[in-house]
């Protein structure tokens, strides 16, 4: 079993100019999301966790999500922009919020090449390590990707305005984990009492889609949390309700741990 969280980190590197503020780049961040799933680490389950924001590289798409239109020139092998560099939430992020660039003006093709290979390229290759050392060790993997959702949709997601649940799995429709897996985890959170969605209103991303192959044993899937149960979403700063969710989510990583072992070779 292994966890990663993409979207939690809070270092900002030293080139990372942008024409919004600190406060403003946090609503785009997965806070605290790396902190609330690291009890996993008592019950041996593996945690992988960016350090930088994904405002500055999102890992979460794939390397030729790219919105041209925020470069000084061509993408080399041309970009293959999906409806997320359409809203803004590409590879490189537009927008902070709906109607607020991130930056002033274009990057440079060469600064863009940088970010991949200084911190995208790095964080695959450390979550592709650690799948491809427990699937050789035991025959099978299970894999989660952690992300928090702000409880309403916002403009730029395809949601817009509705009430989102406590958590969303995601499967991408079935595509990468066996349905029992993503019935199980659904299963076991409703029955601490929060309400759960499948793959609505998000289907999952590149890194299940890219790690998850249940046909060979990889079963990959996303967790959505919503952020009204643990923090105050103004402030992005702990609520009251942070420390009981982690005691339920160090709950919930010591019965993966029992699952995946009862699975294993």
């Amino acid at each position: 079993m292994l966890f990663d969280s993409p979207h939690s980190g809070r270092t900002i590197p030293h080139d990372f100019v942008t024409r919004v503020s600190l406060s403003d780049l946090r609503t785009g961040e997965d806070a605290f999301v790396d902190e609330l799933v690291s009890g996993c680490l008592g019950h041996g389950i593996g945690l992988v966790a960016a350090e930088f924001p994904r405002t500055y590289i999102d890992v979460n798409r794939g390397d030729d999500d790219i919105d041209e239109s925020m470069l000084d020139a061509p993408w080399p092998g041309g970009a293959v922009p999906t409806d997320k560099s359409v809203r803004g939430m590409g590879l490189i992020r537009r927008e902070i919020l709906k109607g607020i660039p991130i930056y002033d003006g274009p990057l440079s093709v060469a600064e863009v090449e940088r970010r991949i290979e200084e911190f995208y390229r790095p964080y695959h290759a450390a979550v592709r390590a650690g799948l491809d050392r427990l699937h050789a060790a035991h025959g099978a993997v299970w894999h989660v990707d952690w992300h928090s959702m702000k409880p309403v949709g916002a403009k730029m997601n395809v949601d817009a305005g509705a009430k989102r649940p406590d958590f969303v799995v995601s499967d991408c429709e079935g595509r990468t984990a066996a349905p029992e897996f993503v019935e199980a985890v659904a299963g076991w959170l409703r029955a601490r009492g929060y309400s759960v969605s499948v793959n609505d209103p998000y289907k999952g991303a590149e890194m299940i889609r890219r790690f998850g192959d249940p046909s060979a044993g990889r079963h990959s899937i996303q967790i959505e949390i919503n952020r009204a149960l643990y923090i105050d979403t103004e402030r992005m700063t702990r609520n009251g309700g942070f420390s009981g969710l982690k005691r339920d989510l160090d709950a919930f990583s010591a019965w993966l741990a029992g699952y995946a072992g009862e699975r294993s070779a």
